[in-house]
């Protein structure tokens, strides 16, 4: 019903900038919270940011607080995550995810119902 597909990711040094982007596709996309989340090998899929796809308002992590920043472009059913000053720790595959039922922007993962296959970042020292 919904699909999501994740781009943007490649290999970055400490303090540089990436911008990923997530295309979605689906005939109620537009009432769907949004959000970011990463997952580093060996560890937990973590949140990064959630965006309210209706109204507009953002949450972050804290560790990304300042540094990311989440975004959509309604017109083109796309959700943005602008990553600035990236550090080593910040390397995972990243997902895009869309949440139906909590539409305000959810950092938890079983609100989730649909993910993008995940793109992967990388940032060396």
């Amino acid at each position: 019903q919904v699909q999501l597909v994740e781009s943007g990711g490649g290999l970055v040094q400490a303090g540089g900038s990436l911008r990923l982007s997530c295309a979605a596709s689906g005939r109620t996309f537009s009432s769907y919270g949004m959000g970011w989340f990463r997952q580093a090998p060996g560890s937990e899929r973590k949140f990064v940011a959630a965006i309210n796809w209706s109204g507009g308002s953002t949450r972050y992590a804290d560790s990304v607080k300042g540094r990311f920043t989440i975004s959509r472009d309604n017109a083109k059913n796309t959700v943005y995550l602008q990553m600035n000053l990236l550090k080593p720790e910040d390397t995972a595959v990243y997902y895009c995810a869309a949440a139906p039922v909590y539409s305000g922007g959810s950092a938890s993962i079983p609100h989730y119902a649909y993910w993008g296959q995940g793109t992967q970042v990388t940032v060396s020292s």
